[in-house]
């Protein structure tokens, strides 16, 4: 038999540390791979053989020391396959003299050797393929909807009623899926674990035992022999359920609300999902919104702004606030009503009102209005002084 070079087969120096060796075993194995060559099966085969050969050697001290002193042939006289990794207690045998079998035997699917072998098969084995527990408590799903508010219920807060459609309990078999009389039962493939184990041969030289679902209960765990003629076993019906939503004050457009405990039935005994509702504020046609403030503008006369005035103001509550503007005022000059604007959520305080006057002037006058805006006019400068810029403004 020609003498091998296995460090050239895996890519390393002769130096190389035992990680550097088992790195670069990872990476032709995955490389070479029967399954990802499915064009080059045969040759890859043989290269795939090949490198678990380079492997077993090199990363057994004894066998490394043999070869590098003798070849190949010396460190494989007595070669009887792949002998495991140090401490994994024989997981793999046979790696270079024909078939070898993973057996999850002795340490499950929770040791390294599961990291191991996903890393070099792309995932389809080890950790990737665990599942959990079939039995354990499972929250149910959660559901979202969307509802519609007005501006004014946004500001002072409302309930509202909404209709879903939801899984619910059964009430025939009360969820568990069994027609009434009868039970769930344990599978008996799986035992209750929901997993069975599977031996996968690849290409007659080698042969992976992995877990998968077991077919029998689906990777449940359990089986019903006699299903609830309501649900069909499924535990739960589809229902249309109407819910009472509470839309909190100050609650701001497109602002989400969790409902706890709203959403579909959890699974062997978990709780139930929760309801996020999303609320849309639709427009005012008076008022807007900024922060927590409420803005809006007042038209007053070009009199009450002159000699100034006792104006009412609206607010959202559909209220209204009497407000004394002083005289001279001008158009767009801002006030403020304090503690009317939104309620902040969380906190006892709110924002405020801000409102904005608008001067109107007069488009049509009566006779006697006009002369006296003549009159007016001649004991004022009918021209406003235009203030001049100087150089530097």
């Amino acid at each position: 038999m020609a003498d091998k070079d296995y460090y050239a087969i895996l890519g390393v120096d002769k130096n190389a540390s035992d990680e550097e060796i088992k790195k670069a075993y990872r990476k032709m194995a995955k490389k070479w791979h029967p399954d990802a060559n499915p064009n080059n099966r045969k040759e890859a085969e043989e290269k795939f053989k090949e490198v678990g050969e380079a492997y077993s050697t090199l990363s057994d001290p004894q066998k490394r020391r043999m070869y590098d002193q003798f070849g190949s042939a010396a460190a494989n006289g007595n070669y009887s396959g792949f002998n495991g990794f140090n401490g994994f207690n024989g997981g793999f045998g046979g790696f270079g003299g024909g078939n070898y079998t993973y057996s999850t035997s002795g340490f499950g699917f929770d040791d390294v050797v599961d990291d191991f072998v996903s890393s070099i098969f792309g995932g389809g084995f080890g950790r990737s393929s665990r599942t959990a527990n079939p039995n354990s408590p499972r929250k149910g799903n959660d559901l979202r909807y969307n509802v519609d508010v007005t501006f004014e219920e946004a500001f002072t807060g409302t309930h509202k009623e909404i209709v879903v459609n939801k899984n619910e309990k059964c009430d025939t078999c009360h969820g568990t899926g069994a027609k009434p009389g009868t039970s769930v039962q344990t599978c008996s493939k799986c035992h209750g674990t929901g997993k069975v184990k599977k031996a996968q041969s690849l290409a007659g030289f080698a042969t992976i035992q992995t877990v998968v679902a077991c077919d029998e209960c689906r990777g449940t765990g359990k089986v019903i022999p006699n299903p609830c003629e309501t649900c069909k076993g499924k535990g739960t019906v589809r229902k249309q359920v109407t819910l009472n939503v509470e839309i909190p004050a100050g609650i701001n457009d497109d602002q989400t609300l969790v409902v706890q405990g709203k959403g579909e039935p959890g699974a062997n005994g978990g709780p139930y999902g929760d309801l996020y509702v999303t609320v849309r504020v639709k427009k005012s046609n008076i008022f807007t919104r900024n922060g927590d403030n409420v803005e809006c503008t007042i038209p007053i006369t070009i009199t009450q702004a002159t000699l100034g005035a006792n104006i009412k103001v609206p607010t959202v509550t559909g209220e209204e606030e009497e407000f004394s503007i002083p005289d001279g005022t001008q158009s767009g000059t801002k006030f403020t009503l304090k503690n009317k604007g939104f309620k902040k959520i969380h906190s006892t305080s709110s924002g405020d009102l801000i409102f904005t006057v608008q001067v109107q002037t007069p488009k049509k006058l009566t006779k006697e209005q006009r002369e006296l805006f003549v009159e007016l006019a001649k004991t004022m400068n009918e021209q406003p002084p235009i203030k001049k810029r100087g150089i530097f403004g």
